[in-house]
């Protein structure tokens, strides 16, 4: 088994500490930072995420296989920089205003993070201002809220209304999800893509930026 597959399947086991010691190696045997990424962490992260998707791991997989992959990330943060490589696209990501639930938008920020997406992470309570000023501020290509009340889920319409407003709404894509939200939803508010589950949130979002870059 050559080492980049090494790395993701210990990765997949949440097993840190190896994956440090398996990029470094790579590292110091010449690897590129950009193989490393894509061939180890993020095929690894993939792999989990798919296995998600399907029911064949669950939530504290994701958990240990996401400190996992940060931790060869963070390893690897320098060179990727020295050699200019950028993330696929970036997301501004958040709970809606009013709603303090973090576990699934947790869930969605490491599964982008696994698709190789630079996440600028708001937290909770955030009201439709903040997402839309920090979507401007980085130039994202993307919103991303969540909700878990039916009481907060109505945020989602401000924050589509927020984007309109600023003059944003048509450069950016906004996504929705969460228990109470369906996709008949998404579209009575006038948003973009509604996913059931982080890992297809994951997808959904890097073929919007792909196609943004593209």
């Amino acid at each position: 088994m050559s080492r980049l597959n090494e790395i993701s399947e210990n990765l997949q086991r949440g097993k840190a500490k190896v994956v440090v010691e398996l990029v470094q190696a790579e590292l110091d045997a010449g690897t590129s930072a950009k193989d490393i990424l894509e061939q180890g962490l993020l095929a690894g992260m993939g792999i989990i995420g798919d296995k998600f998707r399907n029911n064949e791991v669950y939530v504290p997989d994701v958990l240990v296989a996401a400190r996992a992959m940060n931790a060869g990330a963070l390893l690897l943060k320098p060179y990727l920089a020295d050699a200019g490589v950028k993330a696929s696209g970036k997301v501004v990501l958040g709970t809606v205003k009013g709603d303090l639930h973090d576990i699934g938008k947790n869930l969605v920020k490491m599964m982008m993070e696994g698709k190789g997406l630079e996440v600028v992470d708001l937290g909770v309570d955030v009201s439709a201002d903040m997402f839309v000023a920090a979507a401007k501020e980085h130039n994202a290509q993307i919103i991303a809220c969540s909700a878990l009340l039916t009481t907060t889920m109505e945020q989602m319409k401000n924050v589509v209304i927020e984007a309109k407003n600023s003059g944003l709404r048509d450069s950016v894509t906004i996504m929705i999800g969460g228990a109470p939200i369906t996709d008949s939803y998404c579209k009575s508010i006038g948003a973009d893509i509604y996913t059931s589950d982080a890992a297809s949130a994951a997808d959904a979002a890097l073929a919007v930026c792909l196609k943004t870059n593209g």
